[in-house]
Formats: structure tokens, C-alpha cells, sequence
């Protein structure tokens, strides 16, 4: 039976991911729901949507304004038509500020929430939250509802609430959380086109602004792509499939330590010939107190490039000191044979590109 998904944030990185994973893999009608101050703004993120999603989408899309932060965010939308919501809208800077997590991240999930009550013949209301929900925790982390341990940052502690949000619903509703890994590339090729604090970092050991590692070098870190991350929500998505949490990632034991992805980078940073005219070392491994230490210091430093460096990473810093190991039974339950990224291939490749394109600049540059 043909349905309606309502896809919040649509327009964002992701969203447009599973916009066209969703156009090419069933039949459902879409209704892409878009943050729009105005008629000019809307129409523009129309135009956009339509050039990325290809002529399939005119007859199977509608685009509507949708902000959240307002009780009247979904009102244009036909509440008896929808059988599924992926909630992708969210604020996901590392440094959100705190009143800004709750208006956008907490209460606009409450929000859809409220409007997915509303929708009578809904067979699945999915939310995309992250790993790193689990906050301070350390060692295994389950699939499962998650006390508060506290936060390394406000935008951690948002997604852990707007979590409480959807799993205050179970029972109720037809429910799934989906906690997603660091995002590093589009597909397994090493694409960038969404930048992030994994590859803002990078970039800052390649042009030697940050000579220091902070971290447990043995801290398993869970890397994917977007097209690994589309593919495994839709299949999240069929109703068959038990409400709960999901852990999208790769396998335990398949995951990188914080210190092989450094030694990856830097072994491809290391064959290139910018990187060896400026004769930089491999950043020094920085225990915790010490990099306590270094931000009091850098502090005082407001404006300078230490300052600067320090504060772009900072904020998910304190999560590298925290070893944890995300267990993925119910998504290899719910997904027999599915294959995850190699972390380290994912690694080398997206470095590469990195490389080749300047962090995107050589892309932007060419005429």
C-alpha cells in the first residue's frame, strides 16, 4: 500500500541522503519538510531539492516549511496520509549553545512527537540521534534506553533528551531511535561534501595548527559513511521490523583506535609533498589533565591561533578520553549480512580527498 514519509530537515546533509534512498528504493510519496523564514527561502531549498534528487522526485516530493521551534511547525501537512517520520532535523555543532539545543533539538522533538500522535494510520516514527548520546559513560554501550551520566557538551545532551522525548512514546507509538556514527565521507569512494569536526581536525594536524593528540590513544572510534547510513535507516523503516533502539555502526570488532586512525592520516598526509616541505612531526600524545591544563592556558589567549585551534576542538575532545564500545545486536538482527565500512580504508581514502581538494577549496575554486 502506498504511504506518506514526512522527512524533517530534509534539506540537511543527510536528509537529502535518504530523500533519494527512499525516491529509489520503494514507492511511498515524500513530504520534505524544510527550516523557511519566507516564500523566497522555501523556494529556493525547493529548486535545490529538486536538482539533487532528479526528475523522479516532481511527481512523488512536496516541500514544505516546517519550524519546528513553532507548535504550528506541520500544519500544512495532511496528518491521515502519514505512515512514516524520520526525524532528521537537528542542531549537530559540537558547540551548540544550550538554550539552542533545547528550543531546536529537545522541544521541537516533543513537537513531532505531538504530531505524530496525531496520525492515525502511522506505522513508524523514527528518530536519528548519535552515539554519543551515552554521554560520559565508558565500556559497553547497549542498544537500550540510556540514564543520564552526564555530557561532554550541550549538543550530547540534547540528543539524549530528544531520545527521552521518542522513547517516553513506546507503547503508544511505533518508535525507533537510530543512533548514528561520525559521518566521515558520502560513500566508501571518500567523498566529502559535508564538512565536520573529523575533518576539521584533520586538517588542522596536516597544516601543523595542532601539534598535540588529546585522547586515550585505545579509544575505539565508530566511523561510516552517509550512503552506509541511508541504506540501514530505510531498512529501519519497514514496520515488520521491532521498535527500539539501533545502533548504526560497524561491528565491535571492526571499529579503529583513535591511535590508528592518526597513524592512517598521517601515513597519507606523509606522501604528499606540501605536507613534507613543512617538515611537521606526528602530533604528541596529551593526557587529560594536560589538555585541562592547555585550554585554562589558551583561554587567556582569546583570538590567537592556539585559542582558535583549541576551541574547534575542544568541545568533542573530552569524549576521546572516554573509552566505549557500541554494541550493534539489534541492527545485525535487523540487517543479516549487512557490510559496514572498513574504518581504516574509509580513513585512508577520505584523506586522500581531502588532500586533493584543499578541504574543499580546490573544488570551489575551479571555474
Amino acid at each position: 500500500m502506498r504511504g506518506t514519509t514526512v522527512i524533517t530537515g530534509a534539506d540537511g546533509y543527510l536528509g537529502r541522503q535518504l530523500a533519494a534512498a527512499l525516491l529509489a528504493d520503494g514507492d511511498d510519496d515524500l513530504v520534505l519538510a524544510v527550516r523557511a523564514d519566507d516564500s523566497a527561502e522555501l523556494a529556493a531549498k525547493k529548486d535545490r531539492l529538486a536538482q539533487r534528487l532528479g526528475p523522479q522526485a516532481r511527481s512523488r516530493t512536496r516541500v514544505v516549511a516546517a519550524d519546528l521551534s513553532r507548535d504550528d511547525a506541520l500544519a500544512d501537512i495532511d496528518t491521515r496520509s502519514v505512515t512514516r517520520i524520520v526525524h532528521a532535523a537537528a542542531v549537530t555543532r559540537f558547540n551548540v549553545e544550550r538554550d539552542l539545543a533545547q528550543r531546536v533539538n529537545v522541544d521541537g522533538t516533543a513537537r513531532l512527537r505531538a504530531f505524530a500522535a496525531r496520525c492515525d494510520n502511522l506505522q513508524r516514527l523514527a528518530m536519528l540521534s548519535t552515539l554519543y548520546a551515552a554521554g560520559r559513560r565508558r565500556g559497553d554501550v547497549h542498544e537500550e534506553r540510556l540514564d543520564d551520566v552526564g555530557f561532554v557538551n550541550h549538543y550530547e545532551w540534547s540528543k539524549w533528551a530528544a531520545e527521552e522525548e521518542v522513547l517516553g512514546a513506546a507503547g503508544e507509538l511505533p518508535v525507533s531511535v537510530l543512533r548514528l556514527p561520525t559521518l566521515v565521507a558520502d560513500d566508501d569512494g571518500g567523498q566529502v561534501t559535508q564538512y565536520n569536526a573529523f575533518h576539521n581536525t584533520l586538517k588542522l594536524f596536516y597544516y601543523g595548527l595542532l601539534s598535540l593528540l588529546p585522547g586515550d590513544g585505545a579509544t575505539p572510534l565508530s566511523l561510516a559513511t552517509a550512503s552506509f547510513t541511508a541504506s540501514a535507516v530505510t531498512r529501519l523503516l519497514d514496520p515488520a521490523i521491532a521498535d527500539g533502539v539501533y545502533h548504526i555502526c560497524p561491528d565491535p570488532a571492526d571499529t579503529a583506535t583513535l591511535d590508528q586512525l592518526v597513524d592512517t592520516a598521517f601515513t597519507v598526509f606523509e606522501r604528499d609533498p606540501g605536507f613534507q616541505r613543512r617538515g611537521l612531526m606526528r602530533p604528541l600524545p596529551c593526557d587529560q589533565e594536560s589538555f585541562e591544563d592547555l585550554l585554562s592556558a589558551a583561554d587567556l589567549l582569546r583570538g590567537g591561533p592556539i585559542n582558535q585551534s583549541l576551541s574547534s576542538v575542544s568541545p568533542f575532545a573530552h569524549q576521546l578520553y572516554l573509552p566505549k564500545t557500541f554494541r550493534n545486536d539489534a541492527l545485525r538482527a535487523a540487517w543479516p549480512g549487512y557490510t559496514a565500512p572498513d574504518p581504516l580504508a574509509l580513513a585512508e581514502t577520505t584523506c586522500l580527498r581531502l588532500i586533493e581538494s584543499k578541504w574543499g577549496r580546490r573544488t570551489q575554486e575551479t571555474p
